[in-house]
């Protein structure tokens, strides 16, 4: 695995072999794996495909972009690793979690609008093509950026701060939470004017459960309509760590 996978627990002992855009091939060959599982969710990772097609050793490429992809990908994982019954029921629960949220939002009126930040500079942010846009709005909110027809959209700090989001969420792709700085938010010009600003609406949020396409995705759900209207969703405990 590469050297930032962190979950589940059970696979903090394995051997790691390099970061995610660039996998140590000689390793990865040398351990004569049955099954490779790739990864297309972040620019740069095509490197690593092209090693695998050239030394012949066996993978399989997910590249979701929404909610209904990582279902269908749980449901390939299963085929391919002969726990097709397991994974059924994995999904059967994601799906019903996903239906739940879904009800509770469209009962709700009023709906805040969400800027993602992915990367501050230069900023990047979900377009519409992508789960936390289908996120934003199971917890009863909107993205910001979910007219743009792109699973990521690049964009600048006046076009951010142009759009007046009720909340921003700062989820920095690789970034440990605790050195995820909102301070830096003041900096930009104009921002201290915004409506998120004054309201104090700046949430720093583990990356794993927003920005990595798996089942956590759906804590991350838990969290965020939890935030966004507590008057709505259950409370988020820390319990809901040990749901997916």
């Amino acid at each position: 695995m590469d050297n930032f996978s962190d979950w589940p627990e059970e696979i903090v002992g394995l051997p790691r072999l390099g970061p995610d855009l660039d996998i140590d091939i000689d390793k990865v060959e040398s351990l004569e794996p049955d099954l490779v599982l790739a990864s297309l969710s972040v620019p740069g990772m095509e490197k690593n495909i092209e090693r695998l097609k050239r030394r012949n050793i066996p993978f399989h490429v997910f590249n979701p972009n929404s909610l209904e992809d990582i279902a269908a990908d749980l449901l390939t994982l299963g085929k391919l690793t002969g726990i097709e019954e397991r994974a059924e029921m994995v999904v059967e629960e994601y799906r019903s979690m996903i239906e739940m949220y879904r009800g509770i939002a469209e009962k709700i009126d009023v709906k805040p609008k969400l800027y993602w930040e992915w990367w501050p500079k230069p900023v990047f942010t979900p377009g519409g093509i992508n789960w936390l846009t289908e996120i934003s709005t199971l917890a009863g909110a909107v993205n910001c950026f979910a007219s743009e027809d792109t699973a990521s959209f690049q964009t600048d700090w006046e076009t951010v701060r142009r759009k007046e989001p009720d909340h921003i969420c700062l989820v920095w792709v690789g970034v440990r939470t605790q050195k995820v700085k909102p301070a830096i938010l003041q900096k930009r010009p104009g921002w201290n004017e915004m409506k998120a600003m004054k309201t104090q609406n700046v949430h720093v949020l583990e990356e794993p459960y927003f920005c990595r396409p798996s089942p956590r995705l759906l804590i991350g759900l838990q969290k965020i309509a939890s935030i966004i209207h507590p008057e709505h969703y259950p409370a988020f405990k820390e319990t809901h760590r040990d749901l997916c």
